[in-house]
């Protein structure tokens, strides 16, 4: 069944984080509500001079930004971008979606972000050097990366003798 959400009924929930510039305030989990199968979606509110997530782009959700109201400064790979009300920016999964917000305005700016949710996600943080697994928040140094096989040289260590062919 159709379920209508209206931005201006809902209630927002403020999001800090422990860096002052990283705030926003957000809708209920509207995807949960609806118990959506391949979409999170969520209203957001970003206030005058702060910043939406560190700069970032996805290896396996591609996200869309619908501006409701106000104005927002977007960063993509290729140069900064004013949004306003109205507009609809794509991001592509890769680095050439990357993208952060900011808002540069002296109103608050709501937008809804739509992302697809396909089981596992890599979210990188090209500024900091970080990777975080989706939707598991396990997040890494991806200057930590390794060799696929670093410490499996033991292999037959861990079989029983008698299942293990002699060389």
């Amino acid at each position: 069944m159709p379920e209508i959400f209206n931005c201006k009924s809902m209630t927002f929930k403020l999001k800090e984080s422990p860096i002052v510039d990283f705030a926003w305030h957000t809708s209920p989990r509207l995807a949960e509500i609806v118990q959506s199968k391949h979409l999170y979606f969520d209203i957001r509110s970003l206030d005058p001079d702060r910043f939406s997530y560190p700069y970032h782009f996805h290896r396996n959700a591609e996200e869309l930004f619908v501006i409701l109201s106000g104005m927002v400064m977007l960063r993509t790979p290729d140069g900064f971008h004013q949004l306003k009300e109205g507009d609809i920016v794509f991001m592509e999964t890769g680095p050439t979606g990357a993208h952060q917000l900011y808002n540069h305005t002296n109103s608050p700016c709501q937008y809804l972000d739509i992302r697809t949710a396909t089981s596992l996600d890599v979210c990188e943080y090209p500024d900091s050097g970080k990777i975080n697994i989706l939707p598991y928040l396990e997040i890494y140094q991806k200057k930590s990366r390794v060799d696929y096989f670093l410490a499996e040289d033991k292999v037959r260590e861990k079989w029983p003798a008698e299942i293990i062919k002699k060389k």
